[in-house]
């Protein structure tokens, strides 16, 4: 039995359908309190689905759910008093100002109109919006809406924040923004249960990751262990020359009888190696078939090569939970 003093999410077994399609397939998670917890999986792998059960914003059509001991279900007033939401998807009022969204939460929260408009001054200025917080939200950036909606999270400080793919759209600076943002929270107490479909976001952010794919966790531990997992290591090669790309592959899979993948990068291929001793032989058939090459690297895999290891797919495969409110759709960053 999970000691609920200690792990603000405890769930066993959840599940949610959609129709037909089977979003959330017998979930299982543990969440200790005060960590990051990434759930990590494509476009349709339950992510959202899940959270929002979570949040209590749906039903749970089996299994069981307990945020800090309370049940989702049957305690859902007592889970949301102690939680926060961000989705994908901006939800503050882009009519309003930021400093005006900020005032109307802290009221609607309770607050003095004197403590909610300190409360706003604090939270645009420690979010880096002291500039922007008298401008309409809807002449915010991508980056800036991102950070506008996490600080209308945390008017009042959650015991625990869901954070719903919170960088999707944004460019590499505002997700680093946003990214200081959540370290900043869990150092403040708050637990930070965090969905992504990047695996640089879960290496960067999460004390433990939870894997999931079609509804399910299918692996789960520190980004080290999952690592470690796979039973390999990851062999990456970069030629001179890119046309020499399918003759390099073809001596490399003769001599470490393993398949290589071809990279987005027209020079570069690589594969996961059981035998790294075998290396060295391997670059030696290339030189002496006069293929040179710019670089290569022999590692521990990256979590894209876990999850393609652990799914048979690559992550950015991109498929619908069948939950409406969580198709994909392109975010772009206004200028």
């Amino acid at each position: 039995m999970t000691n609920t003093a200690t792990h603000a999410v405890s769930v066993q077994g959840l599940v949610k359908h959609f129709g037909t399609t089977r979003a959330v397939d017998g979930l299982d998670l543990e969440v200790p309190t005060g960590t990051v917890h990434g759930v990590l999986g494509p476009n349709g792998a339950g992510k959202t689905t899940a959270i929002r059960m979570l949040a209590t914003l749906l039903r749970p059509d089996a299994g069981e759910a307990r945020v800090f001991g309370h049940d989702v279900v049957a305690e859902a007033d007592a889970v949301r008093s102690r939680v926060s939401m961000t989705g994908q998807f901006a939800s503050v009022d882009e009519d309003l100002t930021g400093r005006e969204n900020l005032i109307l939460l802290g009221r609607l929260w309770g607050h003095t109109r004197a403590a909610a408009k300190r409360r706003a001054i604090d939270l645009l200025d420690a979010f880096g919006l002291a500039d922007a917080g008298d401008r309409q939200v809807k002449t915010y950036s991508g980056g800036m809406r991102r950070r506008i909606d996490i600080a209308a999270s945390i008017v009042v400080t959650p015991d625990l924040i869901f954070l719903d793919e919170p960088t999707t759209g944004l460019d590499p600076r505002s997700r680093n923004q946003v990214w200081e943002i959540v370290r900043a929270l869990v150092s403040a107490g708050t637990t930070v249960l965090l969905t992504t479909q990047y695996l640089d976001e879960a290496d960067q952010l999460a004390d433990r990751i939870a894997v999931i794919d079609h509804g399910k966790v299918i692996a789960e531990g520190t980004s080290s262990q999952l690592k470690a997992s796979v039973g390999a290591g990851a062999l990456h090669v970069r030629l001179l020359e890119p046309g020499q790309r399918a003759e390099s592959q073809r001596l490399l899979e003769a001599a470490l009888d393993v398949p290589f993948r071809l990279e987005d990068d027209p020079a570069a291929l690589s594969a996961s190696v059981s035998d790294p001793q075998r290396v060295g032989h391997a670059m030696s058939e290339l030189a002496h078939a006069g293929i040179e090459v710019a670089n290569f690297a022999l590692g521990q895999p990256s979590l894209d090569e876990v999850f393609l290891t652990l799914t048979g797919h690559p992550a950015e495969d991109q498929r619908s939970d069948g939950d409406p409110s969580t198709e994909p759709t392109t975010q772009e960053e206004p200028a």
